[in-house]
Order: structure tokens, then sequence, then C-alpha cells
């Protein structure tokens, strides 16, 4: 599994890099047709293209600040800088693509009316961009595709439940800047064809839509990612199915906590009701095989903790009730 991570992460830098390269390449042609055509929805893609940079920017950070081994001030380690960096890339998103693309559409519909020169120079550069972008979005839907196909999910379930946020937040970026671009060219065209720059206005304020609903997304994942949120349902279960009917020493699986505490990094704490004929000795061998097991069974166990609990214990009971609900336990 090490090698796989280490794939896995490599991948990761690429789809970054690569994204990186490319909306720094767009944010400068975008800005220039934007001065030169007075568009305020090619402006608005200039800071799209602006904060993805800035995005990819963060996106890295978070991947080499969290390879970091754990040490004595974060014995968990420090997966979890990867959700806060990728936090600060969806706020990145929100200040400097959003806000700006709202501020150009409420100048340009509500402020004097803007004549368009040289339309033709935006529609190269937005053709051009769309070609560069459509780059990028192809290498990050590659390694969704095979990350949701090897763990037997569809493309939209692998994004729902993934604990990497940085290929989530590049797969998002890229769609939103695709999308982006075809609102530019409608505002630019109709801006062309009426005369009138509303339209242009327009689609600014739709794109700093998109923006807006593209960080509110990241943010949101991110934000359940740094609270700690459960593993995936289907390691949760398949650690409970095994525990429960694969352990010969345990009787009953009393209470079952996970915690993601980085991508493909999980804690685990198990309160089992082992049999009650065991010595201690006993329990301490089966503590250190089941461990193991575990591990050998579901790679992205990190820590693993087991404490034996009897099952009857009323203040475990209402804990474990008041959490999941009327459990037979």
């Amino acid at each position: 599994m090490a090698s796989d991570e280490k794939g896995s992460g490599g991948e990761s830098t690429v789809t970054v890099l690569l994204a990186l390269g490319v909306n720094l390449a767009i944010a400068i042609m975008k800005a220039v047709a934007g001065v030169i055509t007075g568009s305020a929805a090619m402006m608005s893609e200039a800071a799209h293209s602006v904060a993805d940079t800035f995005t990819e920017a963060l996106l890295l950070t978070a991947l080499r600040r969290s390879e970091r081994p754990a040490d004595r001030r974060h014995p968990f380690g420090y997966g979890k800088e990867r959700y806060f960096w990728s936090l600060l890339a969806a706020v990145s998103i929100f200040v400097s693509g959003a806000v700006f693309a709202f501020y150009e559409g409420f100048r340009t519909v509500f402020g004097e009316a803007e004549e368009q020169t040289s339309p033709l120079v935006g529609y190269i550069v937005l053709a051009i961009a769309f070609v560069l972008e459509g780059v990028s979005w192809s290498q990050a839907v590659r390694q969704v595709r095979r990350q949701s196909r090897e763990e037997g999910r569809s493309v939209w379930a692998f994004l729902r439940v993934s604990d990497d946020p940085t290929v989530k937040t590049v797969f998002l970026e890229d769609s939103a800047a695709l999308v982006g671009l075809l609102l530019a060219f409608g505002g630019l065209g109709l801006h062309q064809l009426t005369g009138s720059s509303v339209w242009d206005g327009v689609a600014s304020l739709a794109i700093g839509v998109l923006l807006a609903f593209a960080a509110y997304t990241l943010a949101s994942t991110n934000r359940g990612l740094l609270i700690g949120r459960q593993a995936d349902p289907k390691l949760v279960r398949g650690t409970w199915a095994y525990l429960r009917d694969e352990v010969p020493e345990v009787e009953q699986v009393v209470d079952l906590l996970t915690m993601a505490v980085g991508t493909d990094r999980v804690l685990l704490c198990a309160r089992l009701d082992f049999d009650d004929s065991l010595g201690a000795a006993d329990l301490e061998r089966a503590c250190v095989r089941i461990d193991g097991e575990l591990r050998e069974r579901f790679p992205d166990l990190d820590e693993v903790f087991l404490e034996p609990v009897p099952r009857t214990d009323p203040e475990l009971r209402s804990r474990v009730l008041a959490r999941y609900g009327d459990l037979k336990l």
C-alpha cells in the first residue's frame, strides 16, 4: 500500500502542477484580452484564472506539508494539513475570483454603457484557453476515474466520499473554468450582436455565481475533514464485519470509532467485548494479532486502538445510543 500511496500522491502532484502552469498562462492571456476588448466577462475570467493559480500553489503546499512524518508534537502526523491548505484554496477561489467577478458584473450592468473593441481577440483567447483548460481537466478526470474504479464507485460517489481534497479541487476548479469560458464567450458574443454591454455584465455575474458555488462546495468538504469526518463507510462496515464475524475471541463489537487523519490515513478505535474466559496474556496476544490482521486487510488504517469493555456497561451504552441510535449491543 505504501507504493500505492506514493503513486497516488505523485499523480496528485502532477495534476496540480499541470493545472498551475495552465492557469498561469491563461490568466496572462485573459488579462491582456480583457484590456484590449474592454469586456467585463473577460476580466472576470482573468481574475478566475488568477484565483486558480493561487489555488494550485496552495494545493502544492498542502501536498508537501501533509507528507511530513509524525513526531512528538503531532503523534498522528500532519495529514490534516492537506485539508487546511485546501480550505484556504477554496477561500482564494471566492475572494480572488467570485468577488471580483461580482464587482465587474455589477459595475457593467448598472454603470455607464461600455463600447466593445476587438472582440475577435477575445474569441481567440477564449478558444486557446478552452483547449489548455481541457488538457488540465482531462488529467484530473483520468485520475478521478482511475481512483473511482479502484474503489468500485461511480465518479460522483468517489468525489463525495474521497478524503483527498487536492484532486477534487482541481477537478471542480477546471470544470468551473470550462463553464466560465463558455459564459464569457456568450457574454462577448451577445455584446457584439446587440451592442449592449449589459450582456457582458450578466455573464460576469454568472461567472461570480459559478465560482461562489465551487468555493462553497470545496470549503464544505474540507470543513468536514478538518472537524473530524468518519472514514469511508466501506472501511467502517468492513472492519465491523471482520471483528464481529472473523475474530473468535470477540463476542460483540460494542463501539467502532473512525476518523480520517489524512488522505488514505484512518484512526480506528474499537471497543470490544472479549470472551470472559481469556486470561490477561491471551487478551494481549489477541489484541496484537487483531491489530496486525486489521492493518493487513485494511491498509488505510494508520493507528488502531482496541479497548476491552463489557457490553452491559450502562454509561457506555448510553454514549453509543446517543451517537448511533437504538443498536443491538
